[in-house]
């Protein structure tokens, strides 16, 4: 069939093993994986080459709608597949925040037109949206996001009524951002009165304390055990919250975290170099936060990563301490860092797809997708363990022009992705876009 893709002569990495083979993609999905394939349709000779199934990121803020001047799903995606992700769930706090099913379905009609990675979206939630939260589908809405922190909008969730029907009555899987307000309310009162605009950069580990991130998560395993509940806590920051989850399979946990990659790269001595590139919340903590994290991902007490990617404008952090804002861009070096933790001995590389991809597949029961499998849709991702790069912001594809990763050094490269079975990105370049499918997922 002229529309075939076989990917010849790779290393498959894939549910624990690596493997010698063929692949061969009909219609978008993988039809076969052997030796010596023959086929009619186009070739890709992987000679040399590793394949991962794509990076499937649950957490990322693409901007749109209302925040465009920083990205957008259309920009934003486009770095994903650059960078080996072909999944991704964006938050709700854009503008208007995602508070009602049909935000909810507006922004699914933005990504029909514009992803290039396959999409979702998680539906957003406050004190007075239940009825709406109880009203979603839970086959195409990939979870709700529960700000039990300090947020934008309307989306901080501070009502002990309202978390208590949130997680009594969602039908699908919580999200939740984890830090306690009053305590960091209190610790920036603390350090204005000490530096006034010149709050030093560093000082953010410590008013985003660790204290705030233990106090808040617990309180969310608190409430997901009570009510029996799906509980996803992103972005864990802290050795201090390590003690709340197990190793047991993902398959029996009803509480499951992630590490974020800012988080797994940098720590708090890289405010000396980095300043506010870095600064993003949960903070970036101390290095003894940092070694502890990458164990808790090889043993399974956080069971993935992702990126909790958030473009901003280089200008606005330019700004003292109080004025710039939080987040920074990453989804292009996802696999990248994943794999530099393979290179220091950190991780094993049979176990990248774990953390990747396989785990989130299954924690939000997406369907076809997440694994290298006959049947599935055909996400996947080439790579060169051993072409050495250098990260430049004129080089990378995100919206606002410049990564908190500028200058350093990765051993490996992203050579071509594979999104719902179209070559869409190969040594550099794209070959096709907007070729995102939304997410479905299998829930009873």
């Amino acid at each position: 069939m002229r529309n075939d893709i076989i990917i010849k002569n790779c290393q498959i990495v894939n549910e624990g093993n690596i493997q010698e083979s063929d692949v061969l993609i009909r219609e978008g999905r993988i039809e076969k994986i052997a030796s010596n394939i023959t086929s009619e349709g186009k070739v890709i000779d992987a000679s040399g080459l590793h394949l991962f199934p794509g990076v499937i990121d649950d957490q990322v803020h693409f901007r749109e709608p209302g925040l465009t001047d920083r990205g957008n799903i259309k920009s934003e995606s486009l770095a994903a597949i650059a960078g080996g992700t072909t999944s991704f769930m964006d938050m709700p706090n854009v503008l208007p925040p995602t508070l009602t099913n049909d935000l909810w379905r507006q922004k699914i009609d933005i990504a029909s037109k514009n992803a290039s990675a396959n999409y979702s979206f998680y539906m957003g939630s406050s004190n007075e949206n239940i009825e709406e939260i109880r009203s979603i589908n839970a086959l195409d809405v990939c979870g709700v996001k529960v700000f039990m922190g300090a947020s934008t909008g309307n989306l901080l969730v501070d009502n002990e009524e309202s978390l208590n029907l949130i997680f009594r009555d969602s039908p699908v899987p919580i999200a939740t951002h984890c830090e306690d307000t009053p305590m960091i309310k209190e610790a920036e009162e603390k350090y204005i009165a000490e530096f006034g605009q010149e709050i030093p950069m560093e000082a953010h580990a410590e008013i985003r304390s660790r204290e705030a991130c233990l106090k808040s998560s617990q309180k969310a395993v608190d409430l997901a055990n009570k009510h029996n509940q799906n509980l996803h806590i992103l972005h864990i920051s802290t050795e201090d919250e390590l003690a709340l989850f197990s190793t047991k399979p993902i398959e029996e946990k009803l509480i499951t975290a992630e590490v974020c990659i800012p988080h797994l790269y940098f720590n708090s001595d890289d405010y000396q170099s980095k300043g506010s590139l870095i600064k993003c919340n949960p903070s970036i903590k101390s290095p003894s936060d940092q070694l502890a994290l990458k164990q808790a991902l090889k043993s399974g007490l956080i069971d993935f990563v992702a990126t909790d990617h958030a473009p901003h404008v280089l200008a606005g952090k330019s700004n003292p301490y109080m004025d710039c804002p939080s987040g920074m861009p990453s989804i292009e070096q996802t696999l990248l860092v994943v794999l530099e933790m393979v290179n220091k001995g950190e991780l094993s590389l049979v176990d990248v797809p774990n953390v990747t991809s396989h785990n989130i597949a299954k924690r939000f029961k997406i369907k076809d997708r997440g694994f290298i499998r006959e049947g599935y849709w055909a996400d996947i991702v080439l790579v060169n363990l051993d072409s050495p790069q250098v990260i430049d912001d004129k080089n990378t594809n995100y919206a606002c022009g410049w990564s908190p990763f500028n200058g350093d050094h990765f051993s490996s490269k992203i050579t071509d992705t594979l999104v719902s079975g179209e070559h869409v990105f190969s040594r550099g370049k794209f070959l096709k876009t907007q070729q995102g499918k939304q997410l479905e997922f299998l829930r009873s």
